[in-house]
């Protein structure tokens, strides 16, 4: 005998009796105190052997819904109500109680990646291209790992793999100048949960936070849901503007992109680094550095991290997200060392502890040296992209548009000179009605003004070939608009 659930699936033979039992019991069929049929009488009723139906039965009693005598038939058991069976009950949305944290990121914006369909030309941020990806090392550094001798599997430090955080210190040090323990590096799920992790341990809800305008949106939701009043500090070509600091008092944290704003670039010059610095400390309060694409400096060298002037009140982010893939989910943190003990047993509580194989894999992988050659490899792949690009997109629009945020990191932000804000959705959506991927920039800003139509064009993704015709494309698809407001096919 075999059953079809609700979904279709198929149901096994003892499984279709327990179900049919249970929903009889359930909706009063069968009362408190009824015996039910024996095994053997219900056996030769549905043509199954004994054995299947008293497997039924023993699931029933497990549950709790029957008791069975040695001898005797079963009896429905006296704790269970007949409106006991809730599977079928529709209860309506509003009735669904959620807690203030799940209130307040149900009333943010989804980030959610959603199915987009095929996009011939990706020019949104954050992705890397898959070819990039050194497949065959990270393979050998994953399967030493997983072959490593081990006594037993067993979870292991919040804080991350003693090989690991040790690797990063010496890669630290080497790539960008920060001198700290082992003890003091935390590993996380990306960068993302480290700035989770950065305002569960130091903001309560109602605390004041500092922020850019614009932001990175996941930085600011991760404020926001928590229940923190964020201050959004306009930046320009020097990033955040430091002379519109507020009175620190009551601040909590400040997250700042400092080497290179999200999104529009500019680097955080010496004066205002020592200004927000003195702001933290005036306030109590601690900085967040998300140092996200810091690797990623084509004119000059990399710019030195705010944490080292920070005089113990920088929290560094780092990820291995621009640099290997945003699929493995590797970040970190170093800590000031007063923070040490609370930040790891509040990753604990969150998690455990991120996989420890992957950890291990990328300790190797840096100890070995290759991926600080990978590093410089996805450097002159990247300044190659971006060159081609920017000759590109100039060739392309002229005066008709402004670059900015070009020296560093795997995006630049393009204003185009004939189009407002307002039009930046649907410039996106006939974009992508023409095979291309744009991202609107005023979806990064907290506060509505009238400005330019912005985007976000990453390049990090896309194959050299590709990128002069995707700018091409994307020529026709604006020429169009400037032209006419009706929705242009540059496909056809």
């Amino acid at each position: 005998m075999v059953q079809l659930g609700e979904g279709g699936e198929k149901i096994g033979t003892s499984r279709a009796i327990y179900l049919g039992l249970r929903d009889q019991i359930a909706t009063g069929v069968y009362a408190v105190g009824d015996r039910l049929p024996s095994t053997r009488a219900l056996a030769e009723e549905l043509g199954v052997s004994r054995t299947t139906v008293t497997a039924a039965f023993e699931q029933l009693t497990s549950e709790g819904y029957v008791h069975v005598r040695h001898g005797a038939r079963a009896i429905v058991a006296g704790n269970v109500v007949a409106s006991c069976d809730t599977s079928k009950v529709t209860r309506p949305r509003s009735s669904v109680r959620l807690s203030a944290y799940a209130a307040r990121a149900m009333d943010l914006p989804s980030n959610v990646p959603g199915a987009t369909g095929s996009l011939d030309y990706d020019f949104r941020y954050g992705d890397v291209a898959p070819g990039d990806f050194p497949k065959l090392a990270w393979r050998k550094a994953l399967g030493s790992a997983v072959l490593a001798h081990r006594d037993r599997l067993s979870y292991g430090n919040p804080a991350g793999s003693p090989a690991l955080r040790q690797a990063l210190q010496g890669y630290l040090w080497r790539a960008r100048g920060i001198r700290c323990t082992p003890e003091q590096i935390v590993i996380v799920n990306g960068s993302q949960q480290a700035l989770d992790l950065c305002a569960r341990v130091l903001v309560d809800p109602g605390d004041k936070v500092l922020i850019e305008e614009p932001c990175y949106a996941m930085a600011r939701n991760v404020l926001v849901t928590l229940g923190a009043m964020p201050t959004a500090i306009k930046c320009d070509e020097e990033g955040l503007d430091t002379s519109s600091l507020p009175d620190p008092v009551g601040y909590a944290l400040a997250c700042v992109t400092p080497s290179h704003q999200f999104p529009l670039g500019g680097v955080l010059s010496v004066g205002r680094r020592r200004q927000l610095v003195d702001w933290a400390v005036a306030g109590n309060a601690f900085v967040v550095e998300d140092d996200y694409d810091g690797e990623y400096r084509y004119d000059v060298r990399p710019i030195p991290p705010l944490y080292l002037s920070g005089r113990g009140r920088v929290i560094y982010v780092g990820t291995a997200s621009k640099t290997l893939s945003p699929t493995l989910r590797l970040g970190y943190l170093v800590l000031p060392e007063l923070l040490i003990e609370p930040f790891v047993r509040c990753k604990q509580i969150m998690d455990r502890h991120t996989s420890l194989f992957e950890q291990e894999a990328l300790a190797m992988f840096i100890e070995s040296g290759g991926y600080e050659r990978h590093v410089r490899k996805m450097r002159r792949a990247n300044a190659e992209r971006r060159g081609i690009f920017l000759d590109a997109m100039v060739a392309a629009f002229g005066e008709k548009i402004e670059i900015i945020g070009t020296s560093a990191g795997l995006h630049v932000v393009v204003w185009f000179n004939e189009f407002g804000g307002r039009d930046e959705q649907s410039i996106a959506d006939n974009a992508r009605h023409n095979g291309i991927g744009i991202y609107p920039v005023s979806r990064l800003f907290a506060n509505p003004a009238e400005r330019r139509a912005g985007f976000i064009f990453g390049y990090a993704s896309m194959p050299v070939r590709q990128i002069p015709s995707g700018v091409d494309r994307l020529r026709q698809v604006m020429a169009q608009r400037a032209a006419s407001s009706t929705v242009f096919d540059a496909r056809a």
